[in-house]
């Protein structure tokens, strides 16, 4: 078996995805990059899967080009995910497809077939998968129940997985962030999403990146929701 270890990064073409492939590879792990428009790398250590994980079987082919590849999953990286803040009767049935397609449907497809990669793998692996504060806490300024709902059951996936294979070697872990600077907002929204953290100000990518690093290397660390959030959970 190949001995470089092999990281997975879904939502890997801009923002946390791009600084995730970037720490990753500093860490010595090749990649296997995915996003729907992502393409090609000059790394040869990074493989780029494009495709939508809202579609059945696409995370599953993801795995297997990694496996086919380098031969081997150590760790995944659920970052790929969607976003739609709306008063509750205004969210549409298309919404709904759109957000649990690929906040739900990505995560089970590609997870189970990355777990199933793992079992198979001498040194175990790691699931992280990067969820959001409005799982936990409601905010009457922005409602998003339906980021409530499909991150949620992502952070009790991750508490029950972690349990039913911690005896496998195999550890799953989540990162739930504030808001955080990325393109997805746009300067205007700025002030107004800074006033949301008890901190004052928005997070930054590399926090984000940290926390997923330093899971990576917490080896005593499983079944954990790790809030990066400027102060959020703990209440305003």
């Amino acid at each position: 078996m190949n001995h470089q270890k092999v990281a997975v990064i879904t939502g890997a073409s801009q923002g946390i995805g791009a600084g995730l492939v970037t720490a990753y590879r500093k860490l010595g792990y090749a990649v296997v990059a995915n996003s729907r428009t992502i393409t090609p790398s000059d790394d040869p250590d990074v493989l780029t899967v494009p495709g939508d994980l809202a579609e059945p079987g696409t995370g599953a082919r993801v795995i297997e080009q990694g496996l086919e590849a380098f031969g081997r999953i150590d760790t995944l990286v659920n970052n790929a995910g969607i976003f739609v803040a709306k008063p509750f009767t205004e969210y549409t049935d298309e919404d709904y497809d759109v957000v649990t397609g690929l906040n739900l449907r990505g995560f089970f497809d590609v997870t189970r077939r990355a777990i199933a990669a793992m079992l198979e793998n001498p040194d175990g692996g790691h699931v992280v998968s990067i969820t959001t504060t409005f799982a936990d806490r409601g905010f009457s300024s922005v409602p998003a129940v339906l980021a409530a709902l499909t991150k949620g059951g992502m952070n009790s996936a991750t508490k029950s997985l972690a349990t039913e294979y911690a005896a496998r070697n195999i550890r799953v872990n989540a990162v739930a962030p504030g808001v955080i600077r990325t393109p997805m907002h746009p300067e205007e929204t700025h002030e107004f999403l800074a006033a949301l953290h008890p901190v004052g100000r928005l997070g930054e990518i590399e926090e984000i990146v940290d926390a997923v690093t330093y899971l990576e290397t917490a080896k005593f660390v499983t079944g954990e929701i790790l809030h990066v959030d400027g102060g959020q959970q703990a209440g305003q």
